[in-house]
C-alpha cells in the first residue's frame, strides 16, 4: 500500500497541463498534438467545438453568437488553468493572437508548432 493512500494529491503530484490554441481549421492537427502530448504524460485541454463546421448546437445565429462568447471565456479559463500553451498551425488569426497575448500577460510559456507565426517575431 502506498504511503500516500488516503491523502489528497498535491499540485506537485499532478502532471503538467498544456492548453492547445489555434484556428479551428486545424482541429486535426490539434488532435494529433493532443495525442502526442498525452502520450508523453501531459494533461491537455483544447477547443472542443469547431463552429466552422455546421452543427445543431450553433445553427441558430443568435445562439451561435452567445455560444461563441461562452467558448471564448471558457478558452481563457483553460489558458489560466494551464502551465503552458501550444499554438498549433501555420496561421494565426485575431482570436489566436489575442489568446497568445493573454497567455503571455499571465506569464505562461507559449510554444508554436510553426514558430515563424509567433507575433513576437514581428515586433
Amino acid at each position: 500500500m502506498s504511503s500516500t493512500a488516503g491523502t489528497a494529491p498535491t499540485e506537485q503530484d499532478r502532471p503538467p497541463i498544456t492548453v492547445i490554441c489555434g484556428s479551428t481549421r486545424f482541429m486535426e492537427a490539434m488532435a494529433d498534438a493532443d495525442r502526442a502530448l498525452t502520450w508523453r504524460g501531459r494533461i491537455v485541454v483544447k477547443p472542443g467545438c469547431d463552429m466552422k463546421a455546421p452543427h445543431p448546437l450553433w445553427a441558430d445565429p443568435a445562439e451561435a453568437d452567445a455560444g461563441k462568447a461562452r467558448l471564448d471565456a471558457l478558452h481563457r479559463a483553460k489558458i489560466r488553468l494551464a502551465d503552458d500553451v501550444l499554438v498549433v498551425g501555420p496561421y494565426i488569426g485575431d482570436s489566436t493572437r489575442a489568446e497568445i497575448v493573454y497567455a503571455r500577460s499571465l506569464g505562461k510559456p507559449v510554444r508554436f508548432t510553426h514558430p515563424e507565426v509567433d507575433p513576437a517575431l514581428a515586433e
